[in-house]
């Protein structure tokens, strides 16, 4: 069976087809500025070159569309017609606590996933524009969701719960519920299964490194706790959001940067984090260079980060109890071997030790399934490459095979 994997955002549509014989992505691509002058898809078939196609495309039926045009084209696509698509899945943020798993998608799913727009307002609608347009013009086909937050639905009360009124949770439900959750549950299950070990008896700790970041705590295959709390701000210090402040900080913000409500949220999410501290950038490679040329800001961007995750990384441990291995993964922790190394360093005590010069072999690391601790460190340290594409395909296949 191919499954097509749909990640649709406001004004953006990002796909693969997955074979899952064999699971293997047979073409992918995406389409930039829906609705807005400059749009255009990039399409790259395996073992082919890419394709672009620049061309106005007003709204996301019309990028679906073209996405099944580019995919049973005669020339560059893999497939004779749609009907060799067995069924579509697709990625939505926020599920608030409706969802613990990926569904098939009827009437109830979409008036749910519509019902928690108000907890995800940039990332579900454009979600719900995918999944409609898919089903306008593969009207036959089955259609699965799989959400961020589906992972995280495990953790216990005393995790999820603020220190706020329990009026606030029962009727508004300001809980936390944590995102990454498809690449946290990826790489934990991909660790046991490279490792042989039952992934029931493991105590995992998973980082999702990214302009997005997040950690999990993974106890027998379960989230039960993670970094991301009822928005994606919480928890780290990440490219452009702040993460943990003091609550008391916004209103005092407020009123010193004269900004609204809406303004300092802003501030928050797209000013703030690595490039507000450093001043120079939002990428860690621009980071690394400053920091090198001894601008001591993006130095001390780069430290908060560490100390954070470090943080982080004890707490959990604490949480469980103990903890057999720390994985990296995204953008960041599959890339970056100096944030590996600092954020490990001074964890010896749990018996945590990574392998210095194996870290810092880029070639040998990138891409690749990579143990990086020493021999007698008593925790596993490795790098783990998400795949969250095929995690959803795997989820859809197993729901409509």
């Amino acid at each position: 069976m191919n499954i097509l994997v749909i990640n649709a955002g406001s004004s953006s549509v990002k796909y693969q087809l997955i074979e899952m014989t064999q699971t293997k992505v047979i073409a992918k691509g995406g389409i930039e500025r829906i609705g807005i002058e400059g749009s255009n898809l990039e399409h790259k078939p395996n073992g082919k070159d890419k394709i672009v196609i620049e061309t106005p495309i007003a709204d996301h039926t019309q990028a679906i569309a073209m996405v099944l045009d580019a995919l049973t084209d005669k020339d560059h696509g893999v497939i004779k017609s749609m009907d060799e698509i067995g069924a579509v899945g697709h990625r939505v943020v926020h599920g608030s606590e409706f969802f613990s798993s990926g569904v098939i998608v009827d009437d109830k799913v979409l008036g749910q996933i519509q019902e928690c727009a108000e907890l995800a307002p940039l990332h579900n609608p454009a979600s719900l524009m995918g999944i409609k347009a898919c089903q306008k013009i593969m009207p036959g086909t089955p259609m699965v969701t799989v959400f961020d937050t589906a992972f995280h639905q495990t953790m216990p009360k005393n995790a999820y719960l603020y220190g706020l009124s329990y009026e606030a949770y029962e009727k508004f439900r300001v809980r936390k519920y944590g995102f990454h959750g498809t690449s946290h549950k990826f790489v934990a299950e991909r660790y046991a299964e490279i490792t042989g070990k039952k992934i029931e008896d493991l105590k995992l700790i998973t980082c999702h490194l990214g302009n997005g970041s997040s950690v999990c705590a993974v106890d027998g295959g379960k989230s039960v706790d993670t970094s991301m709390g009822f928005t994606p701000l919480e928890g780290l210090v990440m490219g452009t959001r702040s993460g943990d402040i003091d609550p008391a900080i916004v209103p005092f913000l407020m009123n010193k940067m004269h900004m609204n409500l809406d303004e300092t949220i802003t501030y928050l999410n797209k000013q703030c984090g690595v490039w507000g501290l450093s001043g120079e950038s939002s990428d860690f490679r621009d980071l690394w260079k400053a920091s090198g040329k001894g601008i001591e800001r993006a130095t001390v961007a780069l430290q908060v980060f560490c100390y954070r995750l470090k943080k982080f990384i004890g707490s959990y441990a604490a949480a469980m109890g103990g903890v057999d291995a720390i994985i990296f993964t995204a953008g960041i922790g599959e890339n970056d071997y100096l944030v590996r190394e600092w954020s490990v360093e001074g964890l010896q005590f749990l018996g945590a030790i990574i392998d210095k010069p194996l870290n810092e072999e880029f070639e040998h690391v990138r891409g690749n399934d990579v143990k990086l601790s020493t021999e007698d460190s008593t925790v596993d340290i490795w790098c783990i490459p998400t795949n969250e594409e095929l995690a959803i395909a795997k989820e859809t296949y197993a729901l409509c095979k």
